[in-house]
Parts: C-alpha cells; structure tokens; sequence
C-alpha cells in the first residue's frame, strides 16, 4: 500500500483497519492518607528474628552433620507438603480476623526453630545426666513434656510480645497450631531423612504418608490447646500471671494427647485407634473450632451494634459487617459498583472488625492505646465508606 507525496492524490485507501482498543473502567475513589493503628503490641523485635535466624544456622549445621545435606533437602522439601497444609488450615480459621503478619511468621519460626533447639539441647542434657533411656520412655513421656513445653513458651511468649493482637481463644488456637505446624516441619525433615537412609524411597514414601497425610495437623492440634486455653484467660481478662496458670492447664491436656498420639503408635493398633479415636478427636477439634468462630462473630456484631447505637454504623450495615451472609452479599454489591469496589468492602470489613476487637480490649481494660486505635478505625471506617458510595 503507497500513498501519494504532499498535495497528490493518495494511489488506494486503507481497507482494514485495528480492532478498537478497549475502553478501561474508571477506576474507584482512591482513599485519602488515612491513620493507623498503632503498632506496638503486635509486632516483633527485629533481634527477636536475629535470634532465631543464628538458631537456624545451627539447627542447618546440626542436620547436615547428622544426615547429609542430600537426604536434609529432600527432606526439607517434601516436608513443605504437611506445612502447607496445616497453613492452609490455619488460614481459614483465621480468616474473620486475621493476626499480623509479623506474629504468624515468628509463631511458625518459633515452633521450626526455638521449639526444635530446646528440645534438643533438653534432650542432650537428660542424656548426660542419665544415660540413654529406653524408647518407650523417651517417645511416650519424655518427646510430650519436653515438645509441649518448648512450644508453649512460644505462644506465652506471642501473648507478650503481642498483646494487643491477642485477643481470645481463636487467637491462641491459631498461635498454638501455627507454632506446632513449624516444629512438626523441622521433625519431619528428621524422620523424612532417616527414612530415605535407611529404607530409601519405599520407607520414605510410607512415612511421608503416616506423617505427612495421615496425620499433618497432630502437633497443630496438640499445641492448639495451650493455646485455646491462654486465649480463653486472656478473653477473661487474666493477668499475665493468669494466662501462664491457664496456659499450663492447656499444656497438661496437650502433653497427655500427645503421649496417647505416641503410645498408640508404638503399644497398640495404630490403625484401628486412629479410625476409632483420633479421627473422631479432629472432627471434634474441627466442631470447636466451628463454634469459637460463632463467637467471635458474635462478639463483633455486638460491639459494633455499641457504634449504631452511637450513629457511627447502620444496624444494616452492621449486619453485613459482622455476619458471614452480610459480608457475601456486601461484597457482590461492591463487586457491581462503578470500578468494582471490593478491595474498598475488603478494608471496610477489615477496619470494622478490627474496631470491634479494639472496644473489646478497652472493655476488658487491657488496652492503654484503645482510645487512639478506636479514633484511627473510625475515621477510616467513614472514609471507606464515603469511598464506596462515592460516584
């Protein structure tokens, strides 16, 4: 196709002609700078992170030494598998209120790391005082007192560090399961390792079952105890003092499922008693949880209908903050807003859940930063909301 020089007639005219291009939705109202909730009280010191990361490279050194860097990797990898699936798990019990990022990587890095080199250091200190022990000994009493332990401190430890990000037996259920889902990821690099050494892929296959399938969420659920049982004082409103007494309560009940967990591996018909009894345990496990979340959603409703009450919401969009159904049908409605306004439903969901826990720390008087967290919510509460109506 040629075209004719300045003033000549062009020889032919296009025929064809580019698709138009599409034309881009507006986009939505972008919010304004708005104030945050303070930090402090649920975050993590970085040295914190600097003591567990020289742990680590101890822990690294320690499982080449012992099992070789080959068998260590391929270990590490397939324990990935059970991790991610307690994660996942996790996830979702998590999902109404989610904790800081900072706090679920340290509970998992606690229980990885801090729980695993206590336990061995423990382990290597009863061995030179008293010699070896028998396998029974060491599997169905001392591994359960020991492993508890050392992941119990982890979520006491969350509860200091964090306080202000824990707020009720949700919240230690999430704390413990995360921190036994990581201790149960550096074990099961062990077990994995051995398994190929000593049986190569047909043993490892068989324990990657056992442990990674069959059983992905045993520490998670032991752990979790101890922590359902600090995260019910804290809801009480226990002092420090009283949240380590629960906390030991819980303990006491995951060692003694723990030890079961092991004596029925190593004294009885695996198989039989775990169709018979730890299943139905995990659906229970799995029926509490069901019902603590109500709870939770419970509480949110009722202290932001505190807020309706003051002119702050609608009791209808109380109602489609607080309830599962209300935040389904609030996000299809922001889904069919100009824009598609559903990250805006997402923040105002997530402000107004957290403003119903910060009321509830101010109620249980437990909170000295309430007042200022409660004025940042509300504010960007209104401004999300004026953001979505916006045209």
């Amino acid at each position: 196709m040629t075209f004719g020089g300045p003033g000549q007639p062009q020889d032919s005219q296009p025929t064809t002609y580019a698709p138009p291009a599409p034309v881009v939705s507006a986009p939505g109202p972008a919010l304004p700078t708005l104030p945050v909730p303070a930090k402090k009280g649920r975050t993590v010191s970085i040295w914190l992170f600097g003591i567990l990361g020289f742990v680590l490279v101890v822990l690294i050194g320690y499982f080449v030494w012992a099992l070789g860097a080959v068998a260590s990797g391929i270990g590490l990898v397939i324990a990935l598998i059970p991790l991610t699936i307690v994660f996942i798990g996790v996830y979702i019990i998590d999902r109404w209120e989610p904790e800081p990022k900072l706090l679920i990587a340290f509970a998992i890095a606690w229980g990885a790391i801090a729980a695993v080199g206590i336990t061995l250091l423990v382990d290597l200190a009863i061995t030179m005082a008293i010699g070896l022990r028998t396998e029974e000994l060491s599997t169905v009493i001392q591994a359960p007192i020991i492993e508890e332990v050392a992941k119990g401190i982890g979520i006491y430890v969350i509860f200091l560090i964090g306080r202000r990000a824990f707020d009720g037996p949700i919240d230690g259920v999430v704390y413990g399961a995360l921190i036994g889902g990581g201790f149960a990821f550096t074990e099961n690099i062990q077990y994995f390792a051995i398994s190929l050494i000593e049986g190569g892929g047909t043993q490892l296959t068989a324990t990657f079952v056992m442990r990674g399938l069959i059983s992905p969420f045993a520490h998670a659920m032991f752990t979790a105890l101890t922590g359902f049982a600090m995260g019910l004082a804290v809801r009480r409103g226990a002092s420090k003092g009283g949240v380590f007494g629960a906390g030991c309560l819980g303990m006491i009940g995951a060692m003694l499922l723990h030890g079961f967990w092991n004596g029925s591996a190593m004294f009885a018909d695996f198989f039989a008693l775990y169709v018979t009894l730890q299943v139905p345990l995990f659906i229970g496990f799995i029926l509490a949880i069901v019902a603590l979340r109500r709870e939770e959603a419970r509480i949110t409703r009722e202290r932001l209908g505190e807020y309706a009450a003051a002119g702050w919401f609608t009791p209808e969009e109380v109602t489609m903050l607080a309830t599962p159904s209300g935040r389904k049908v609030g996000m299809r409605w922001a889904a069919s807003l100009n824009g598609d306004r559903r990250s805006l439903m997402k923040q105002f969901i997530k402000d107004a859940t957290a403003l119903a826990a910060v009321r509830q720390r101010a109620i249980a008087g437990r909170d000295p930063l309430a007042a200022d967290d409660e004025r940042a919510l509300l504010t960007r509460t209104r401004a999300t909301r004026a953001a979505l109506l916006a045209y």
